[in-house]
């Protein structure tokens, strides 16, 4: 088979298996996206392999499934910035900071001594540390979409700390690059700092000028659906600028993206069009390819115990630093949990740092190995997790009048 030949079936296949573990997984009472991540780990290296079957001898099949799955997670982000009420998110303002913070201090305090006392280097027990740090918000707002809280205080609450704890790992990340690059001074690091500043603002101030008039002339122009197309290349370039320019990860820029746009009167038929691309298309491949990126046949016995420790550490430090944070400014009990939960899921943000410290030297493959089941786990856990904390945090329905006796 040609390549080409081999993506297509390569993609039926993901979308198929998807598709049958969301339905699954409703079935039995579970958010769709969990199904969706099992069927990876099912056809991943972990079960079936599948993308290594003699059948599939092109060796850039794995890289054309992981940019799909990167287009995947940022169209989500996108969808999930659509449905952020500015308002409601700036009264969570002091909450999401707090939750953000802490939720990055506790685990890299966590990891790094955790590492340490397995035997770890110094250098390898801050990047662990660091990994630690991550949250990939996508996995929880896809939950909290599924179960309509994501305009809730808690929703909001966990965007906006989702958004601070990004800009401060790859802060961390950054400056902890700088100094084992011997570029460590003062200087160095505000620059850092300064150039993520600037792109924040840029992106923002260049949203609120430009958007309202680009939605007034999006509608005039003579081109086949203009409003998705024009809100995928803004969508696409505040991605690019996020990294290339301002030093933070590319679903930053999407969420912002998405913020903006839905400041607009375009803001219905976006979710209407970006709806039908993201769910029939590319995040169902986003979520698959976090199961293929697993092989837990690596998992010596050797490394087993500390993978347990790690995956200990990268659930509790999460709950406890993030909603630590959160209770501190106001939330309640049931809210902090909420939002605790909502910050473990570590997904591609997790692999893309340990992806950055294997290529720098700071950790090895094992363990990468380890980080990947961390990751996983962590994403497995997150949505059962936050479905049964929200909905822990409803109220009960008022009794009927047989079971109160009246």
């Amino acid at each position: 088979m040609t390549p080409i030949v081999q993506f297509i079936l390569a993609l039926a296949v993901i979308l198929l298996a998807a598709k049958l573990g969301g339905y699954i997984s409703v079935r039995l009472g579970q958010p769709s996206v969990l199904g969706k991540l099992l069927a990876g780990v099912v056809l991943g290296p972990s079960l079936l392999n599948f993308l290594h079957w003699p059948m599939f001898t092109d060796p850039h099949l794995d890289d054309s499934i992981k940019h799909l799955a990167e287009l995947g997670v940022l169209v989500l982000m996108f969808i999930a910035g659509l449905e952020v009420d500015v308002a409601e998110m700036r009264k969570s303002g002091r909450a999401a900071t707090l939750g953000g913070v802490l939720g990055v201090v506790v685990p890299f305090v966590l990891g790094l001594f955790a590492a340490r006392w397995f035997g770890y280097e110094w250098s390898t027990a801050v990047f662990v540390g660091l990994i630690l740090t991550a949250t990939s918000v996508s996995i929880s707002a896809q939950t909290l979409m599924e179960l309509n809280a994501l305009r809730t205080r808690v929703g909001l609450t966990l965007l906006g700390a989702a958004v601070v704890d990004d800009v401060l790992v790859i802060l961390l990340l950054s400056i902890v690059l700088a100094v084992g690059a011997g570029g460590g001074g003062p200087m160095d690091v505000a620059l850092v700092v300064i150039k993520m500043a600037l792109y924040l603002a840029g992106a923002i101030a260049l949203g609120v000028w430009a958007l309202p008039r680009l939605a007034r002339l999006i509608e005039r122009l003579p081109i086949s659906e203009p409003v998705v197309s024009v809100a995928l290349i803004a969508m696409l370039f505040y991605a690019w600028a996020a990294e290339a320019v301002g030093g933070v990860a590319m679903i930053t820029g999407a969420f912002i993206a998405g913020v903006l746009f839905g400041r607009t009167h375009l803001r219905h038929g976006l979710e209407r069009g970006m709806h039908a691309l993201a769910y029939a298309f590319l995040v169902p491949i986003f979520f698959v390819s976090i199961g293929l990126e697993a092989n837990l046949r690596l998992l010596t016995a050797s490394l087993l115990w500390f993978t347990t420790v790690i995956v200990l550490v990268a659930i509790v430090a999460k709950i406890v630093g993030s909603g630590l944070g959160v209770k501190l400014v106001g939330l309640s009990n049931v809210e902090a949990l909420q939002v605790g939960i909502g910050m473990v899921s570590r997904g591609e943000v997790g692999l893309i740092v340990a992806s950055i410290g294997i290529a720098a030297g700071a950790i090895n493959e094992e363990l990468f190995t380890v980080t990947v089941v961390m990751v996983l786990l962590t994403t497995l856990v997150t949505p059962p997790a936050l479905r049964w904390a929200l909905n822990r945090g409803r109220p009960a329905p008022p009794p009927s009048h047989a079971a109160s006796g009246d």
